[in-house]
């Protein structure tokens, strides 16, 4: 058996992963990644980007569609049709353009990158898989980043129609009837591309409304939306599994009979779980949360040098929450003293209309003000013929500092870069109703609401 060995050793190259070997080797640091499949994990390959990029597609197809019929802004074409293949490559182009990308980065500061399956041996020692031979690399720091996994139904296996989004971000054809299980984030986002593309879709949801982890105020614009899309919501209902031909979905609500929902493909998106199997990490004796490990406020494990972040460490489930960790461990184990404890997460849901929610909501803070400004009142939003939703402030009601944001509508990812960096500087709302916003822009809205908190809207 060839051996190597390294100070630092990462298993897993996605977010986290890569982001920790980059500042590990700019810091000095003598850093091997190993990584089994394609470098960026699963966000960069088969989440975040490239359901990014299926979700424009669909929005650009939906807004040819629509000028088919009677555009109000006088444009109208013949008719449109889709080439999903030609959808896919270009989708695959960015992947593969980001990847290269990381790739690059990775050898640029010397990062010993292994491409293999890693098995955990002990804290100091790891076996690699390689396509030729198996490698015996000691360390003296291990950082377990092996992300996660989707979670699939026991009664109905991924397998044939039964698909995960993985399989729903490269379709060879597009299913003419979709069920989509579960009303969360990732089933909401292909589910609506989805429909905008033509399929019919319906969604089956356990719970009586539609991303139940959500403030419901916020919630409301987009179950209006999926509405008017033409999206059939079945909420409070169970998923039985498929039917005997399995040409359908059998779905309960209470005591009720049971029906069945026409499906071509069955997207099942019931949450993620992390990748604590499989590697070994049962060796290592760690302490855990379930499928989780345990880590303190630095990403340390139960074991002396071995360092865990992301996805396997549980909740939230965020790539630049693993970013932010790889970034710290990295810094730590060069000797810096370093804290993971941000004041403010940013969560976007890339729905119609999207959603971000940074900090505590009203109900999460005992005294505080809040106010909403609709972005009905806002003049950019009307520009963008999408005047729906709301962006509301969080604050505390002695001192006015603010704790929280929270907004729907469209666009409106593109101002949680405003939302985190206001609570970690410690802004008030003074602070934010003073500060003078561009006009015309959505961002208006985040003055606005700060200026209603206050009791004094310009402009509602």
């Amino acid at each position: 058996m060839h051996t190597q060995s390294t100070t630092l050793l990462i298993i897993g190259g996605g977010p986290g992963g890569y982001v920790a070997a980059i500042r590990a080797a700019q810091l000095g640091i003598a850093t091997t990644l190993v990584e089994a499949e394609q470098l960026g994990g699963t966000c960069l390959n088969i989440g975040c980007i490239p359901s990014k990029a299926l979700i424009h597609a669909a929005d650009e197809f939906a807004k040819i569609t629509a000028c088919a019929g009677d555009s109000a802004l006088g444009i109208k074409v013949a008719s449109a049709s889709i080439d999903i293949a030609r959808t896919v490559q270009w989708k695959d182009g960015i992947v593969g353009k980001l990847t290269g990308g990381v790739g690059a980065l990775l050898k640029k500061h010397k990062v010993n990158v292994i491409k293999g399956w890693a098995t955990v041996v002990d804290g100091k020692t790891v076996d690699v898989k390689t396509a030729d031979q198996t490698l015996r690399i000691s360390c003296t720091h291990l950082l377990l980043a092996t992300g996660s996994l989707p979670v699939a139904l026991p009664f109905m296996p991924f397998g044939g129609k039964v698909i995960h989004s993985t399989a729903a971000l490269a379709p060879a054809v597009l299913p003419k009837q979709l069920v989509v299980v579960g009303a969360g984030y990732i089933g909401l986002e292909l589910g609506t591309a989805y429909r905008k593309l033509g399929v019919q879709v319906s969604v089956v949801e356990a719970l009586d409304r539609v991303l139940p982890a959500y403030d419901p105020e916020l919630t409301k614009p987009v179950a209006a939306a999926l509405n008017r899309l033409g999206i059939e919501l079945h909420l409070g209902c169970r998923v039985l599994g498929l039917n005997a031909s399995e040409s359908g979905v059998r779905i309960q609500a209470g005591d009720a009979a049971e029906i069945e929902l026409p499906a071509d493909q069955v997207l099942v998106a019931v949450g993620r779980r992390a990748r604590s199997a499989g590697f070994g990490l049962e060796s290592l004796h760690l302490d855990m949360h379930g499928h989780t490990v345990k880590v303190d406020d630095q990403c340390r494990t139960s074991m002396r040098d071995v360092w865990a972040i992301g996805d396997l460490t549980g909740e939230p489930m965020l790539a630049h929450r693993a970013m932010a960790q790889g970034e710290m461990v990295a810094e730590i184990i060069s000797g810096r003293r370093r804290y993971f404890q941000p004041a403010a997460m940013p969560a976007v849901c890339f729905t119609d209309p999207e959603m971000v929610v940074v900090g505590k909501t009203p109900d999460q803070v005992p005294d505080c003000i809040h106010a909403s400004f609709p972005f009905a009142a806002n003049g950019r939003s009307m520009t963008l013929e999408s005047a729906e939703g709301f962006v509301r402030v969080v604050a505390r009601r002695d001192d006015h500092l603010i704790v929280g944001w929270q907004a729907v509508g469209c666009s409106v990812s593109e101002l949680s870069t405003a939302f985190s960096q206001s609570i970690e500087m410690g802004a008030t709302l003074e602070d934010v109703a003073a500060t003078i916003h561009a006009h015309p822009t959505l961002g208006e809205a985040v003055q606005e609401a700060a200026l209603r908190a206050l009791g004094h809207a310009l402009h509602v």
